[in-house]
């Protein structure tokens, strides 16, 4: 009984997958993108742990997906999100070691710039920005992002001061201005 049982059951599991990969290219890409965006919705109603579990679930059913790298960094944006700084280091590190084409290099690098500005290790930090600006000066995204150029603190509450980033130059997180920069 057990045995007929686990037949029946074995030839549904290859029935199904059979199906699978017989149905349309574009039909499975269009369902791949609905999920993916139906994920990006809860991240757009800020719930981040919803979304996360989401792009886990989606890297997990389609890994070999172009947006797979996206997954993996929207994963890192819930965790930041969240306050989670250390597990966001570790996915946005994933995108970065993982996916070395994806569209969201540049961006998860800046995303592990700021992510060790919040972990407060400025000098990391300026190294990741230095790398946006260096390896993809053809990107708009870096030229956008606001990062702090002074940190000061005052009594027990650390004061960030930023600007938009034109270009950084090695001393990025000194006391005084050292960043050249264009007002926000």
């Amino acid at each position: 009984m057990l045995q007929k049982c686990l037949g029946i059951l074995i030839l549904l599991c290859i029935f199904f997958s059979v199906g699978q990969s017989l149905a349309a290219p574009t039909q499975r890409q269009d369902t791949t993108r609905r999920l993916y965006d139906r994920i990006m919705d809860e991240f757009k109603h800020r719930d981040y742990k919803a979304a996360m579990a989401g792009f886990q679930l989606f890297i997990e059913l389609h890994s070999e997906s172009a947006l797979a790298a996206n997954a993996q960094y929207w994963i890192g944006e819930c965790q930041y999100r969240m306050g989670r700084y250390r597990d966001a280091l570790k996915s946005f590190n994933e995108v970065v070691s993982n996916y070395p084409l994806s569209p969201k290099l540049a961006a998860s690098t800046l995303k592990l710039g700021q992510t060790y500005t919040k972990l407060r290790d400025h000098e990391t930090a300026r190294l990741m920005f230095d790398r946006v600006v260096g390896q993809y000066p053809d990107t708009t995204r870096h030229s956008s992002a606001v990062i702090p150029n002074r940190v000061v603190r005052s009594g027990s509450v650390w004061l960030f001061f930023g600007c938009t980033v034109v270009s950084l130059i090695p001393a990025a997180f000194s006391t005084d201005s050292m960043m050249r920069c264009r007002s926000s």
